[in-house]
This record gives C-alpha cells, sequence and structure tokens, in this order.
C-alpha cells in the first residue's frame, strides 16, 4: 500500500475530478504548507497529496468521516462491510431504513465510526451522489437503485495512511485559514454562486449566502497581502468577477460538465479558476 491509492471516498457536489489537470498546472512550483477550507469529497488534496495540509468542511458529518478513517479505519471499514453484507434482499427500503438510521444518528450527535459507514454507504446509492438535506437537517436523497460496495478496502487504508498527517478541522472558511501565511498554498473550491443571482435565497440552504461571498472574497484579498498563494473556483458569474476582477488577479474560464442537473441541456457550464500569483 501507499498514497498514491488514496482517493475520494465520497461523491460530492461540486467535486474538481474533472478540473484536476487545469488545476494541477496551475499550482504554484513550490509552497509551503496546503490549506483547503471546502475539502468536500478531497478531489484535489488526495491528488496532490501534499506533505503538510490543513483540510476543512463545515460539514460536521463529512467531516467525521475524515477523522474515522483517520484514526479507525478498521472499524470504519467493519461498519461499511455489515451495512453493505446486509442489504439486498429489498435494497430500496433498507436504503430509507439506513437513511432514517442515520438522520437519528446526526439528530442525536452520534458522531462515530457508524455514521461515517452511514455516509459513505448512503453517497454511494443515494440519486447522484447528492448531499442534499431538509429543512429539519435531515438527508433527503432518493435511493439509486444500486447494489455495489460502498468504498474499497485499499482507498481506505491508503487515506488513513495519509490523513495521520493531515489536520482535519469542521467550521467557518475564516477559521480554517487564520493561520495561513506567506508562502502558504490555499485552494478554495467555495460553494457556487447561483447562475441567476435573484435565487440565492433557495440556492443557499446550508447557509453560503450572498454575505458568505462577500466574506470570503475579503479573506482572498487579506491571504494575498499576506503573501499566501491561493486559487479559487466557482461558477462564471457576473457576482464572482465583481469580486475578484477588479484586483488584477488571474481568471480562467474553463468548460465543465454539471453531472448533477436533472435537465441534460443545462450538464455543461463554465467555471472559473482565480490565481493571485
Amino acid at each position: 500500500m501507499n498514497n498514491s491509492q488514496a482517493a475520494p471516498f465520497v461523491k460530492w457536489a461540486g467535486g474538481k475530478r474533472q478540473l484536476l489537470a487545469q488545476i494541477k498546472e496551475r499550482i504554484p512550483e513550490g509552497y509551503n504548507r496546503y490549506f483547503e477550507p471546502f475539502v468536500g469529497g478531497g478531489a484535489v488534496v488526495f491528488e496532490l497529496l501534499p506533505a503538510e495540509a490543513r483540510i476543512n468542511d463545515i460539514n460536521r458529518s463529512l467531516i467525521n468521516a475524515y477523522r474515522q478513517i483517520k484514526s479507525k479505519p478498521d472499524a470504519f471499514l467493519d461498519c461499511v462491510n455489515r451495512l453493505d453484507a446486509a442489504m439486498w434482499e429489498d435494497g430500496k427500503a433498507y436504503y430509507y431504513a439506513m437513511r432514517q438510521q442515520y438522520n437519528q444518528k446526526l439528530a442525536d450527535e452520534e458522531y462515530d465510526e457508524e455514521l461515517a459507514a452511514l455516509l459513505v454507504f448512503l453517497n454511494k446509492h443515494c440519486y447522484n451522489g447528492l448531499y442534499r438535506v431538509n429543512g429539519k437537517g435531515e438527508f433527503n436523497v432518493p435511493y439509486n437503485n444500486s447494489r455495489r460496495d460502498s468504498c474499497s478496502r485499499e482507498t481506505i487504508l491508503a487515506v488513513s495512511e495519509y490523513l495521520k498527517n493531515v489536520v482535519i478541522t469542521d467550521g467557518d472558511f475564516e477559521d480554517a485559514l487564520r493561520d495561513a501565511g506567506p508562502g502558504d498554498f490555499v485552494f478554495i473550491d467555495s460553494p457556487y454562486a447561483p447562475l441567476n443571482p435573484e435565487s440565492f435565497e433557495s440556492y443557499t440552504k446550508e447557509g453560503f449566502d450572498l454575505e458568505s461571498h462577500r466574506r470570503l472574497a475579503a479573506l482572498y484579498h487579506e491571504l494575498t497581502r499576506k503573501g499566501c498563494y491561493c486559487m479559487l473556483t466557482n461558477h462564471n458569474t457576473e457576482l464572482i468577477r465583481q469580486l475578484y476582477g477588479q484586483k488584477g488577479y488571474k481568471i480562467d474560464v474553463v468548460s465543465v460538465k454539471r453531472m448533477i442537473n436533472s435537465d441534460a441541456s443545462n450538464r455543461v457550464g463554465e467555471e472559473v479558476i482565480i490565481c493571485n500569483f
């Protein structure tokens, strides 16, 4: 086993797997520490495998999975294997039973290896690998009729080995980047700004509203002043160009496929990669 086997163990909306080549060709030639405040599925950090990394996400359940895999990979794998093995007489009924169990553990704030295993199980067997919650904070994505295994043992063990030297936090992006300093590389896969600016209210159920985007832009400018190498990705929208276009940053427009979209005609779009170096 080696760290080259490390790879994302969940699919996450807005993940950057399809942009890895464009991201890698733009990273600074040398940097100190690596910071990623919106880690999601971790496509970039598991591709780069920086020697000294700090990753963060505001989703406590997701970060619990990272922590459980880091500290107790065998216990996590045992839980996942039990979930997979018990499933398949009536896959649909079993999926919804496990979804209910997951939501109950969330309500009870039981952040343990079972919650981590349930998250990965649901992610692999829900529609489009989408993580979505209702107004009560309950995961509510329907079953995708899949019967595949939830994860690879080799991948989980490689991820666990790599994460042993990674600092993992769950919280606000400002807190996650408070210690970033000169020569550090900050990769910001920020929550998407809506393509229609009038849809902010419905688009930001997890709380990343217009003010959050403004706060993030202000932090990007501050990190630039501190001497950090910063790279940010988002939709190519007027708002994003307003927030970052007046500072002389390099803004590259790239074409992407939006896989999580029910309308196939809307699955092609543009994103921006914004660098201050």
